[in-house]
């Protein structure tokens, strides 16, 4: 067993359209190695800035992420299999081949661990802050900033009323319906 610390700098796509490790910025890796009969058992926590922008009111959003991940990478040489299978059986091996990480020249390749360790750990909706009221629907206007902000809302089934009032045409003290 041995346990190894890294800064290693984050690479590019870490993240998904609203947030994400910037690229360049500090990994810091904790990673703890143990050797077993089938391969290498590593087990770590990723630690990395992430930035943002609010789903509800698109303000910059800067947290610092913890990622924990475990993943076991083979000995290229290792027979894995106890038992004889059928046809169903060597279906099922080759897709566990697949999903099957190996070790390549006594070195193995973290990215794709990290990588799916990292954007699982971010948030799906990520927010500046829990109470966080956002915009307004109807101009955009920041809802923090004016919390007293609203619009009249007028009922769409008598908006022809109100335009018919608007224009004057049922008011008695025009000039137009006292003629007539």
């Amino acid at each position: 067993m041995k346990k190894v610390s890294r800064e290693v700098p984050a690479p590019k796509d870490f993240g998904n359209e609203v947030i994400g490790v910037p690229e360049d910025a500090v990994l810091r890796l904790d990673l703890r190695l143990e050797s077993v009969m089938e391969g290498v058992l590593v087990t770590g926590t990723a630690q990395a800035p992430v930035t943002g922008e609010c789903v509800r009111c698109l303000d910059p959003v800067e947290r610092e992420l913890d990622a924990d991940f475990q993943e076991m990478f083979s000995y290229p040489d290792a027979d894995t299999r106890t038992t004889r299978r059928g046809d169903a059986g060597a279906d099922a091996e080759d897709d566990a081949d697949e999903e099957t990480l190996y070790l390549e020249d006594d070195l193995f390749d973290l990215e794709p661990v990290l990588r799916d360790a990292v954007v699982l750990a971010l948030p799906l909706q990520p927010v500046c802050r829990d109470d966080c009221p956002g915009l307004c629907p109807q101009c955009g206007a920041r809802l923090a900033d004016d919390p007293d902000h609203h619009h009249e809302a007028a009922d769409i089934r008598w908006a022809a009323l109100q335009e018919f009032q608007a224009s004057g045409a049922g008011d008695p003290d025009t000039d137009e319906n006292q003629e007539k």
